[in-house]
């Protein structure tokens, strides 16, 4: 049988992901509902034995903090991030040498940070330089500094600044970060100055969770660089104070061309030692400043004898220091074809967040991970550093999203034989409670069900034999926790509530949905999604097919599409083009088979409850009609297809929105299918189909039609979670029981107009 869908709008609850906006939604909130944690020992480590208070010196942490991101919200002119600054890694350990047989003197702890960010970044004429402390946020909620300890060679005493005595320094040759303080990172490329953890530099642990090219030893709980083919563009990671994001590595080799491929960014700085037309420090000594330094330093680069550096040596190898470094620009050499990035480490490009070109700063690394000077930031910010931290919001705000202790809640309940299983996510020392409900008005608590903890992980679960249509779940009562910064967010109160399908029967599923949209041009960018909800995981195919289309007849396919598969802000699995190997999932699954060799991109993933989003993009930039597709390539029941949805471009005659369906099994399933036009405006969604009209096909015989959706389904709207539809809009819906077959829903608008349309797919209790 061939079956497609393209889900392309992710829905869950009551709130739909329409908006992409990289300033709100780079920020990491994964773990966040977990204490932070650290190893306070290699040993530690190696039994992964972390914990969650700690004391060295005089730093501690006694009462358990929320890890990372606990707020970020924003107004026309700021984002304001509220972070404990603790990473949602597992930090440490940290030591002060080599052999780790001395330990670093403080540990980290909750900094409580307010921070706002620039939401409009300028980039003034005269620049400014960066400071010591925090001069930005890495997008897990952790502080960014820049690339110096701090402390200068002293040339009176002949001997640099140092924490332990003698001064900070001359300011004239400053010392470099890494090069000082890398044997006092942990795995992760961070410490702390007192309380403030921090990254200097590359931050493998941040990378690893966003899937930039990193590797992690879950044995040794060591990070590395992949020695593997770089395939994607790095994620952000970080945002400094002048509202200019940082990417990780690895960018387009051509700034402005994403189909140029990909390379690791070649930074414009080199040490000063007789080659590229450098000065040898190492013959001359360190008598004059490179022209960069001596911008920055505002004195002439020949140095007077009392600020002269030390000889380089053992004792002060070459790079130990900023000023041993020179700026290729400065030396005649020529951006975009020599180096990357000009000497405040950014460039001007096209990023997977910014197809119209962004100022970007990027991590610069050697080939194996090694942070490469000047690491993140050259000496000055690029644009205006106008962000930092604050002491409260003062003025009317919009919340992105909560994390934290203050988490959204989000439930699922699957009855499987009579046992219901109520999963949700949930805060590691929370307790809940559970009631239901027959009209999800009048609540009772459930049996058993009135004190239920966490697990400690991000979800927990309970399993009653009481059959009810309505679940709700709430927080009650947190365990003892370090509430500084939470800006009163504690969470407790918070509740969502789930249905579960007893309107179903038999073994009736969804297994199948696809559908065919344009990418590109006036269709813009569809956006896909789909909710297993259940029990368990189970295998699931997902496909986006462009050029063997052009074997169905079909006209004007996209070239080589590219699919992710993404679960809140993490990316699961991606593929550009298909693998040989999944051709027996495929068959499996009932799919129809792609040309060998094809630019099809498909993926096989094993999932378990939650929503997910599939993003489609075309890898060389261009524009097509493209079918996605996501099938059930299991047998397991437990686990199913609960919620799909779909915003594409809805034409007039072939160009009509098609998405289709497959339910199998036993009995009938209970459907509820929306095509929301007008109601989209809510959303910040322009050009919407004004008057959509849908219909349900079985095969070529029409089943049901709606034109504007009728008030008597809006207990079934909202017993199955979906948004809130204003009296007398013109969106349509239906409310369906079907048995097993293939099915398909046309959307058109009225008069043959067009515009953007949300298809979706609730399952009904």
């Amino acid at each position: 049988m061939k079956r497609a869908f393209l889900l392309l709008s992710l829905v869950l609850g009551s709130g739909v992901t329409l908006v992409a906006d990289p300033q709100l939604e780079s920020w990491q909130i994964a773990n966040t509902r977990r204490y932070a944690r650290i190893y306070p020992t290699d040993s530690a480590r190696l039994a992964g034995t972390a914990v969650t208070t700690w004391t060295r010196g005089t730093t501690s942490q006694t009462t358990p903090s929320y890890a990372g991101v606990i707020q970020v919200s924003s107004s026309a002119d700021w984002v304001y991030l509220r972070t404990t600054g603790l990473g949602t890694h597992v930090m440490g350990p940290w030591y002060l040498n080599a052999a780790h047989t001395q330990d670093f003197p403080s540990y980290p702890a909750n900094t409580a940070t307010l921070v706002r960010l620039p939401r409009k970044p300028t980039i003034p004429t005269t620049k400014t330089l960066t400071g010591g402390g925090a001069i930005g946020y890495f997008v897990d909620g952790v502080a960014a500094y820049d690339n110096r300890d701090t402390f200068s060679y002293i040339n009176a005493t002949g001997a640099d600044g140092s924490p332990t005595g003698g001064g900070r320094g001359d300011g004239v040759w400053n010392r470099e970060a890494y090069a000082n303080e890398g044997v006092t990172f942990d795995p992760a490329f961070a410490h702390q100055a007192m309380t403030s953890h921090h990254y200097h530099a590359n931050a493998p642990a941040v990378r690893f969770a966003l899937g930039d090219h990193v590797e992690f030893n879950a044995t040794t709980k060591i990070y590395t660089e992949s020695t593997a083919t770089v395939t994607k563009h790095s994620p952000i990671v970080a945002w400094l104070a002048d509202g200019l994001p940082v990417y990780g590595p690895y960018g387009y080799a051509s700034p402005m061309d994403p189909a140029s491929g990909l390379r690791r960014m070649i930074p414009g700085y080199v040490k000063r030692d007789g080659a590229n037309g450098t000065t040898n420090l190492a013959a001359t000594g360190r008598t004059t400043l490179p022209a960069w330094a001596a911008r920055a330093q505002s004195r002439s680069a020949t140095l007077a004898a009392n600020v002269y550096g030390p000889a380089v040596g053992t004792a002060y190898p070459l790079g130990n220091y900023l000023e041993d470094y020179d700026y290729l620009g400065d030396l005649g050499k020529t951006q975009g074809t020599d180096f990357d990035l000009n000497d405040y480490n950014v460039r001007f490009c096209v990023t997977p967040e910014f197809p119209n070109g962004t100022w970007a700063y990027f991590l610069t690394i050697e080939a194996d991970g090694t942070p490469k000077f000047p690491n993140l930031v050259g000496r000055w910010y690029y644009g205006n550093p106008s962000g930092g931290s604050v002491t409260a919001i003062n003025e009317t705000v919009t919340e992105y999203v909560r994390a934290g202790q203050a988490s959204a809640i989000s439930v699922t309940a699957a009855n499987a034989g009579g046992t219901v299983a109520i999963t949700w996510s949930s805060v590691e020392g929370a307790t809940y409670k559970i009631e239901t409900s027959a009209d999800a008005t009048a609540w009772s608590a459930l049996p058993g069900a009135s004190a239920v903890t966490s697990s400690g992980g991000d979800t927990t679960s309970f399993s009653t034999p009481t059959v009810a249509t309505n679940y709700r779940v709430t927080l009650t009562a947190l365990a003892t926790y370090d509430t500084r910064g939470a800006g009163g967010l504690s969470g407790v109160g918070n509740s969502a509530t789930a249905t579960v399908a007893v309107g179903t029967t038999g073994t009736a599923r969804l297994i199948n949905i696809a559908t065919r949209a344009a990418l590109g041009g006036v269709a813009g960018t569809p956006i896909a999604g789909f909710s297993l909800g259940g029990t368990g995981t189970k295998a699931m195919l997902a496909r986006a097919i462009g050029p063997t289309l052009a074997a169905f007849a079909v006209t004007g396919v996209l070239a080589d599409p590219r699919l992710s598969l993404v679960s809140g802000a993490t990316t699961v699995a991606s593929n550009d083009n298909w693998f040989a190997a999944d051709a027996v999932a495929m068959a499996a699954a009932g799919a129809f088979a792609l040309t060998a060799g094809s630019k099809d991109a498909a993926l096989v993933a094993t999932l378990g409850a939650g929503g997910y989003s599939l993003p489609v993009t075309a890898t060389d930039g261009g524009s097509g009609i493209a079918l996605l597709e996501v099938y059930d390539a299991a047998s397991s029941t437990t686990l199913n297809v609960v919620n799909a949805s779909t915003r594409a471009y809805v034409g007039t005659g072939d160009a009509v929105l098609i998405p289709g369906f497959v339910v199998s099994g036993t009995g009938s399933l209970k459907l509820l299918i929306r095509a929301v036009g007008p109601t989209l405006a809510n959303f910040g969604v322009t050009g919407t189909l004004a008057d959509p009209t849908l219909t349900l096909y079985s095969g070529a015989t029409a089943l049901a039609t709606n034109d504007n959706w009728l008030a008597a389904d809006t207990a079934t709207m909202t017993a199955v979670g979906a948004f809130t539809l204003p009296a007398g809009s013109k969106d349509a819906a239906i409310v369906t029981t079907l048995p097993a077959g293939a099915y398909t829903a046309v959307v058109s608008g009225v008069g043959n107009t067009t515009g953007t349309a949300l298809v979706e797919l609730y399952v009904v209790p």
